[in-house]
């Protein structure tokens, strides 16, 4: 099982109807998309700076905001599958349709370490990859990568959040950072014509 991270500023990308079709069609048991928060989680971003909201407040509006980004991409894509927690989630796989996250579950009642704009939806969407024992994470962003980058080179580069090298320190998975024009790579790999060692 492989968790596909779409970030939230492919939203309005022409390649977006492409992506969630790829995942739809050949990730069909055995993909789950996480959404990144995209302009929903920089109104919130905003908010927090205009008001001086904590970030407890600011944490939970942006996981809404996930989740906004996530109803949008089934709008687009109905055959992806909403799904809120892990049960769910593994039914959904078990049936044989790529489920679509809905991160209800992450609202907080009380702040923690993980509630501060250091760890945003590309940390949640490794620690989901690590709940779900995924065979693979695949981060797909908009702007320039690297692919011989480190990841605490893009962490250091803003490209992923600053919690993210460290949470994925040991993880029994290969992790991708990818730029969203390899949709033809995540589509070899899909299907099986790109050997793990050699992506």
């Amino acid at each position: 099982m492989w968790v596909v991270k779409i970030g939230g500023s492919l939203a309005r990308d022409p390649l977006l109807p492409a992506w969630l079709g790829l995942l739809a069609q050949l990730g069909g048991g055995r993909v789950t998309v996480v959404c990144g928060g995209g302009r929903f989680a920089d109104e919130v971003r905003e908010t927090q700076r205009h008001w001086q909201l904590d970030d407890l407040a600011a944490h939970n509006m942006a996981i809404l905001a996930m989740a906004q980004t996530a109803y949008q991409l089934h709008a687009l894509a109905p055959a992806l599958q909403l799904a809120t927690r892990l049960p769910e989630i593994r039914r959904v796989l078990k049936s044989g349709r790529a489920a679509l996250w809905l991160p209800f579950e992450l609202q907080r009642d009380r702040a923690d370490g993980a509630t501060g704009w250091n760890h945003t939806s590309d940390s949640i969407a490794l620690e989901l990859a690590r709940k779900l024992n995924a065979e693979r994470l695949i981060v797909v962003k908009s702007c320039p990568i690297d692919p011989a980058a480190t990841l605490v080179e893009f962490g250091a580069a803003g490209i992923v959040d600053d919690a993210f090298p460290a949470l994925a320190n040991g993880a029994p998975f290969p992790i991708d950072i990818l730029h969203q024009d390899n949709l033809g790579r995540v589509r070899a790999l899909l299907l099986g014509e790109v050997n793990y060692l050699d992506a």
